[in-house]
């Protein structure tokens, strides 16, 4: 099914492109573990003619160590209070700011430390870019993206199919993990995995794999926790020492890059991703998606699920409706508040 978002990030990268536009892409936390390593592969797509990059310290130290690489993108760095400079004009924005998960970490404590990030950008991409992309990689992502949704939506510059959290690192993982089991090129697996972000929410869907995996329920049983807990899996290898930086950034190069070949109107572009969703209960939901000078072209859907699958959906969709909607209340909260305080200072200057 994704047979087109499976070839090397370099080979896409290096090859030669029909009609090729460039565009302007900002990546917002561009000094931190993951930022680093997205702005270097971004400074190497032809797709790309500005890459503006913006963070709250150490940013000048990157954009100078970037503009040595011996590509013809132009890269332009953005201090703290500089973000609405930075995003303005931008095709594409993609945010990889905040803090980084850490060994014990929960994911209340993670949202805690990172919603504010949501609506600073989402606020500031609604001033600055309302057309742009919008791509979050900060976690937790099944709270990040409704957070930035209602803060879009108070703005009047909310469209479903412009706003993204990538999940590309799962269906990177899927791939990886399922070639190595199958002794195949990882690059030939095609594995959708739909749902959410974050532990059993993730499901990746065995019965639509090609090639066909053709394998006992156990394994595939064994295959997707570890697919679900990956993260965990590096952070304690880690040691403490960080969390998935470079897979992450690999896996958001390759989004943004189809965001890119969406853009400059490549058929078929298709990747999974954390997006808008029509259903009564799941605002947001992955799905597989044809990408396009649109944003979303089409939402494919759920993909055929066989009982298994069927079963693990039914028990993760309460625990990624908690998330979606503490994200909802979170920003809405916030916005709520931020209005009073302006309607009295209002009050107050009559």
């Amino acid at each position: 099914m994704l047979a087109s978002t499976t070839k090397g990030l370099l080979q896409r990268f290096l090859s030669p492109r029909s009609c090729r536009r460039e565009f302007k892409v900002a990546v917002v936390g561009a000094s931190g573990g993951i930022g680093q390593p997205l702005s270097l592969l971004l400074k190497q797509n032809p797709l790309v003619g500005e890459l503006s990059i913006h963070d709250m310290k150490n940013i000048k130290g990157v954009q100078a160590d970037l503009s040595h690489i011996c590509t013809s993108v132009q890269t332009n760095a953005y201090e703290d209070q500089e973000l609405g400079d930075c995003l303005s004009g931008a095709d594409v924005v993609v945010v990889s700011a905040g803090m980084p998960r850490k060994p014990g970490m929960t994911r209340d404590q993670l949202f805690e430390a990172n919603a504010g990030v949501a609506l600073r950008v989402a606020c500031a991409v609604s001033e600055s870019c309302p057309q742009a992309l919008l791509a979050f990689v900060t976690n937790p992502i099944n709270s990040i993206v409704p957070i930035a949704a209602e803060l879009l939506k108070s703005k009047d510059a909310y469209d479903p199919r412009r706003l993204f959290g990538i999940t590309t690192l799962d269906v990177v993982r899927a791939s990886t993990f399922v070639g190595d089991f199958l002794n195949l090129n990882p690059k030939k697996v095609d594995l959708p995995v739909i749902g959410g972000h974050a532990g059993k929410t993730i499901l990746p869907v065995f019965s639509q794999c090609c090639p066909s995996f053709q394998c006992q329920l156990e394994d595939i049983k064994r295959l997707t926790h570890r697919i679900q807990e990956a993260g965990t899996e590096v952070v304690l290898a880690k040691a403490g020492a960080g969390s998935a930086t470079l897979s992450m950034a690999y896996a958001a190069a390759r989004f943004v890059d189809s965001l890119l070949r969406g853009l400059n109107e490549e058929p078929d572009v298709m990747e999974c991703a954390f997006v808008g969703y029509k259903s009564p209960c799941l605002p947001f939901f992955a799905t597989p998606l044809v990408l396009s000078g649109k944003g979303i072209e089409q939402n494919l859907g759920l993909p055929h699920l066989d009982d298994f699958e069927r079963e693990s959906l039914e028990q993760m969709l309460p625990e990624l409706e908690k998330s979606i909607q503490k994200g909802i209340a979170y920003a809405k909260e916030n916005i709520a508040a931020k209005d009073e305080q302006e309607q009295c200072q209002n009050e107050c200057q009559k």
